[in-house]
């Protein structure tokens, strides 16, 4: 059993930035990929960002590459989204969530989710 709380959320103008943290219950952490994924109102939950367990492999879908990075320490159990130059489609709920599973980017590869966490940002 894995327990996941994001944090680190809130509202900002656009081209600001926040990060988002997400702490891990467990012994297991450092074996698991780690993944990020955003739900706006009305829309499907999509991928963001995802790391492999040791932290070799890092995705990021094509809308916030080269603005967002992923980044984790096993030692804290925690995983990281920094994002910068935030837009105000970046607007969503951010989930974090684990996956012992290869393909990183699909969904349905999770099996612990968090809670989320808001972030909203203005125009």
């Amino acid at each position: 059993q894995v327990q996941l709380v994001e944090s680190g959320g809130g509202l900002v103008q656009a081209g600001g930035s926040l990060r988002l943290s997400c702490a891990a219950s467990g012994r297991s952490f450092s074996s698991y990929g780690m993944g990020w994924f955003r739900q706006a109102p009305g829309k499907e939950r999509e991928f963001v960002a995802a790391i492999r367990w040791n932290g070799a492999g890092t995705y990021l879908a094509d809308s916030v590459k080269g603005r967002f990075t992923i980044s984790r320490d096993n030692a804290k159990n925690t995983v990281y989204l920094q994002m910068n130059s935030l837009k105000p489609e970046d607007t969503a709920v951010y989930y974090c969530a684990t996956s012992r599973l290869a393909n990183l980017v699909d969904r349905m590869s999770y099996n612990y989710w968090g809670q989320g966490t808001q972030v909203t940002v203005s125009s």
